[in-house]
């Protein structure tokens, strides 16, 4: 049988069609494998890094009537972040813990966040093109434009500073009443207290002079009694924080919970080597002051120094030799 023209041209094409259906059908399964693959990493992940007992708990304490417009610009502007970031959604825990380590609790911290950053790098040039164009008529257009687009990266930029910069200001008060702390919980736990019990009552002692520490361990205390394992309440802690000294604290108690070794002799140990590393650090800092006053010496001091004492002699030099009678 011989095949006309026509005939192969439309035995190509079946071919080609069923080519291309037999190819697509593969990337969907390939597509709807990694999806799957992505829902069961996130549900293992969910496991320990899940903050919804800690979130729950800042949404109602917030749910007042006293605060309705305040709520609804923030609803607004987390819908703003949605619509210009549809992407992330914000249940991401690296997202959420980037919130957290600056004290931001909240599901709809991530999208007022980029609800803010929108509105910044868009309302910074809009209104710098407007009042150029009211009380600068005479600037050019090309300089309107160049500064214009500076505003706008730095409204996209800006609140990602503010961030480091509150995440920074937090952990250094965490440091600095961390000591404190840890001598609280030694107290308590030498006392006869549980360590749950013991960290519950040390939270609830700093509320006043270290409310950014109590509040992590009020945190903490609030996922044990949602359900979770006392480990990964500890690491999520250590992960909250993102200090070093909080996490070789957490390295302590997870080993005591392993080995089943006595929290208070290991809470006293580490107290001792604690305050023992701190007498280290402040005398290390103490030995870099005199190198780190070298620079402000040469620059601001020494100078003045020089006019005030060299300044006269020169002064008289001169005019000893421009009036040598």
């Amino acid at each position: 049988m011989i095949l006309s023209d026509e005939n192969i041209i439309m035995l190509m094409a079946s071919l080609a069609f069923v080519v291309l259906c037999l190819l697509s059908m593969g990337i969907l399964i390939y597509i709807r494998k990694k999806r799957y693959q992505r829902s069961v990493i996130k549900k293992i992940q969910a496991t320990d890094d899940d903050w919804s007992a800690i979130e729950n708990h800042n949404e109602s304490l917030d749910i007042s009537g006293a605060n309705k417009s305040k709520n609804f610009f923030l609803n607004i502007l987390s819908m703003i972040g949605l619509k210009t970031n549809p992407n992330r959604s914000g249940e991401e825990a690296d997202i959420k813990i980037k919130f957290l380590r600056a004290g931001l609790r909240g599901k709809n911290i991530p999208t007022i966040f980029w609800g803010v950053k929108f509105l910044l790098a868009i309302g910074l040039p809009v209104s710098f093109i407007i009042s150029a164009f009211l009380f600068f008529p005479d600037m050019k257009n090309q300089a309107v434009l160049w500064i214009a687009i500076f505003l706008s990266l730095l409204g996209l930029y800006l609140p990602d500073l503010w961030l480091k910069l509150k995440t920074s200001k937090r952990k250094d008060k965490i440091t600095k009443g961390f000591p404190d702390a840890l001598d609280l919980l030694v107290v308590c736990v030498e006392a006869g207290m549980g360590l749950d019990g013991a960290i519950n009552r040390v939270g609830k002692e700093l509320e006043l002079n270290q409310p950014e520490l109590s509040e992590e361990f009020n945190a903490l205390n609030l996922e044990l009694r949602a359900g979770k394992a006392r480990p990964t309440a500890l690491k999520n802690l250590a992960k909250r924080t993102d200090i070093d000294d909080v996490n070789s604290l957490v390295t302590v108690l997870l080993q005591t919970d392993r080995f089943g070794t006595s929290v208070a002799k290991a809470l006293r140990v580490f107290s001792d080597s604690f305050r023992t590393a701190r007498y280290q650090r402040a005398e290390e800092a103490a030995a870099k002051m005199a190198t780190k006053l070298l620079f402000p010496l040469a620059v601001c001091i020494f100078p003045a120094m020089f006019v005030v004492i060299l300044g006269p002699i020169c002064i008289t030099i001169y005019r000893v030799m421009i009036n040598p009678s």
